[in-house]
């Protein structure tokens, strides 16, 4: 991997830890940082919420940064930053209207109800011109970040965006985007084959702007079953990973990808390019190592755990970082911080972690 401190657009990086945890390297303790720190759960989020539009910030460079930013003022102990955006802005930059509801999430006006409805597709994506906002919020923040810590981009994995692109929002079935899966393989291939190659070149250009490791997130899999997931997943997030490591070669940074609730699927997961397997809060640490081999693992407290009283989430989180001990580890909930979370509950999991670090 090329010299972080080369590039000199940016000030020198002081904590590379996260980094180094990533690329599987000897580290002196386990790094930490939380799915969706950024957010919700943060007063100074929502106030700067309520003046603006969800994707106008997404879309303000000045606005993500500053969101992305927060987290890092607030909590001195995170190892990492990630970039505040949202996985849905690349169906927006294939042409398809995303609105963010209030108390029910991501809705497409429009979604896709059958393959005919592909054409309105915009493909292939210039990521550069559609999503460049993107890039300048990132370049922006690695440079406000003066080397504090790493900064993540991050993108969906093709079958959760297709999820999204058919069901039209949030589903606990899925059973339309799946019914195309059974109806219509050859187009539903065709589909996440688009996908693929827009997430792989929005996150090389994401790189290219700063960001110094990625995450993909298949927030969908575990809908799946291991035969679904081994022919519409697996084949299309491999897809990513090599394409991006192709395309930048010495530029290349670590890559994550996190399938939540892929447990069929951890040893071919671990048989991937990702340098970084993420752990859903479900799945059991000393079985995924048993199955990924020497494969650096992320994750993996239940974000419910932080209701719990903090004297009982200091426990559960040592519970946790021993259950991980003496393995390639990079500290982390098993999924996105929730927006009702108490914020002091936080910091009460980041200082545990830093406490059984130096123990």
């Amino acid at each position: 991997m090329a010299d972080d401190n080369a590039d000199h657009r940016f000030p020198p990086l002081k904590n590379d830890l996260l980094l180094r945890a990533a690329r599987g390297e000897e580290i002196e303790r386990v790094p930490v940082w939380v799915m969706r720190q950024a957010g919700r759960y943060l007063p100074e989020f929502r106030e700067l919420r309520a003046e603006h539009n969800f994707f106008k910030i997404c879309q303000t460079p000045e606005l993500a940064c500053q969101i992305t930013l927060q987290p890092i003022e607030r909590y001195p102990e995170l190892d990492g930053s990630i970039i505040f955006c949202d996985i849905l802005v690349i169906p927006q930059a294939m042409g398809m209207t995303v609105e963010m509801i209030p108390g029910k999430g991501p809705s497409f006006p429009s979604p896709l109800s059958s393959p005919d409805d592909m054409s309105r597709l915009q493909y292939p994506v210039d990521v550069k011109a559609s999503l460049g906002y993107v890039m300048k919020a990132i370049t922006l923040t690695r440079q406000r970040l003066d080397g504090r810590v790493p900064l993540f981009g991050f993108c969906g994995a093709p079958w959760t965006l297709m999820s999204y692109m058919i069901e039209g929002g949030g589903s606990t079935t899925h059973s339309k985007s799946k019914a195309w899966l059974y109806r219509h393989p050859a187009e539903a291939h065709q589909l996440l084959d688009m996908l693929a190659n827009t997430c792989a070149d929005f996150l090389v250009e994401q790189v290219r702007a700063g960001a110094q490791i990625l995450q993909v997130f298949d927030s969908h899999a575990g809908i799946l079953g291991s035969h679904l997931f081994s022919t519409f997943s697996l084949p299309y997030l491999e897809k990513i990973a090599s394409k991006v490591k192709a395309t930048l070669k010495e530029q290349a940074v670590p890559m994550v990808v996190f399938a939540k609730g892929a447990h069929y699927a951890i040893e071919k997961l671990a048989m991937t390019s990702y340098d970084v397997l993420g752990l859903d809060w479900s799945m059991d640490p000393q079985l995924a190592r048993s199955q990924c081999g020497e494969k650096v693992l992320q994750g993996n407290l239940d974000p419910c755990a932080l209701y719990t009283d903090q004297d009982d989430l200091r426990k559960k989180t040592e519970e946790m970082m021993l259950s991980f001990r003496g393995y390639k580890h990079i500290a982390n909930l098993g999924h996105g911080i929730y927006p009702d979370m108490d914020p002091d509950h936080l910091r009460t999991f980041l200082r545990a972690v830093n406490s059984y670090r130096k123990s």
